[in-house]
């Protein structure tokens, strides 16, 4: 069914996620047919200081990478009803770098790892 057919007072809801080592965030948010991640997150953000719970300064709201379902989108995209959006941490480092670190110091130190 098309938005225009589900008349103007339609709506759709969406979850907004954040994770953090110690806390997973979720927030559901109500939004008009047409949102864009970029208003979902808008949503959740007011839910978050409306709580009080002082999560909403630790959240980097505008500066995350987003995503829907483990997908990068970017903040203009359309979500869809029932969508997780995902605000994304960035990678304390690259796990290539690390991999790549970790098999120098095993070099050096004459290990192998049996394969």
């Amino acid at each position: 069914m098309s938005p225009a057919a589900e008349g103007p007072a339609a709506r759709k809801r969406c979850t907004v996620a954040y994770a953090t080592r110690e806390r997973q965030y979720l927030w559901s948010v109500e939004l008009p047919i047409a949102a864009s991640i970029a208003e979902a997150l808008a949503a959740a953000r007011a839910s978050a200081a409306a709580e009080a719970s002082g999560a909403d300064a630790a959240i980097p709201w505008e500066s995350a990478a987003v995503g829907i379902f483990g997908e990068p989108r970017t903040r203009s995209d359309a979500c869809a009803d029932g969508d997780r959006i995902e605000l994304y941490r960035p990678l304390q480092r690259d796990p290539r770098e690390q991999r790549r670190a970790r098999v120098q110091r095993e070099r050096r130190s004459g290990r192998s790892r049996a394969g």
